[in-house]
């Protein structure tokens, strides 16, 4: 099983979409892949159920509950069909798994979360995430919330600040960066990648995510990514159009 955590270089830079696009692609490949946004501020109660949108989204793009591990083949890093289907039980993930800490208002999540009592702990977010791995994955993709450096929570003189980044480094896990194309994001692409080497992660790669459509000078500021960071661009997600199928077989390829 391959495992990274997916970061954004800034909030609404569209790490679910890009999260889906990976999980979706994934399994046309004859993967079985999950992903898991431990963290989500924003909710409304649907059936009883507190529910973020973006949780939901990445609920109905994992792969049905399996009741039999395939056998997965590959050959010089091509991945093919395998030999034995996958036998899936037709049940979707539960949402509680995918999102354990479901917080009510859309604010920063550790205000959230000392409003509504709830703990943010690395030992939460692992259990959540061990979880997940019962079901044998080839792929499991774990979405941040913001940026980076996300508070869990916030001390003073005498506790120390906890990030979402200190539970990436706890767990090793190799991260994977989408870079929000508008303006700014060269400077904020640069800053989150130095934050993430000097954490000690690697970085897998990059996704340059179109968020406006209208970006002034947008293949410059690709090319100047594409120089300045020595991590590979794993895709280009295009605005409000369906990335293409080849190019996300090929960011596949690199991450499984």
């Amino acid at each position: 099983m391959k495992q990274y955590f997916i970061t954004g270089t800034d909030t609404e830079v569209g790490k679910t979409y890009v999260t889906c696009q990976l999980l979706q692609a994934a399994q046309k490949a004859s993967l079985s892949a999950i992903g898991y946004k431990p963290i989500a501020a924003g909710c409304e109660q649907i059936d009883g159920e507190w529910v973020n949108e973006d949780a939901l989204n990445i609920q109905k793009a994992c792969s049905k509950i399996r009741t039999n591990k395939a056998i997965k083949i590959t050959d010089n890093n091509q991945l093919k069909s395998a030999n034995e289907k996958n036998e899936e039980s037709g049940q979707t993930l539960p949402l509680h798994q995918i999102n354990p800490i479901a917080l009510k208002p859309a604010i920063a999540p550790h205000i959230a979360a000392l409003e509504e009592g709830v703990a943010l702990t690395l030992d939460g977010i692992a259990r959540g995430l061990d979880e997940l791995h019962a079901y044998q994955p080839d792929l499991l993709l774990m979405e941040g919330a913001g940026g980076w450096r996300l508070p869990l929570t916030v001390g003073d003189e005498y506790t120390p600040t906890y990030y979402l980044s200190d539970v990436v480094k706890t767990l090793k896990m190799d991260v994977i960066l989408v870079v929000g194309m508008r303006l700014g994001c060269l400077n904020h692409a640069l800053l989150t990648a130095e934050a993430i080497r000097a954490d000690g992660l690697t970085i897998k790669g990059w996704v340059a995510n179109d968020i406006t459509g209208n970006m002034t000078r947008y293949q410059e500021n690709l090319h100047s990514l594409k120089a300045m960071l020595p991590e590979p661009l794993l895709a280009e997600i295009p605005y409000q159009v369906a990335p293409n199928d080849e190019a996300l077989f090929a960011a596949i390829k690199q991450i499984s």
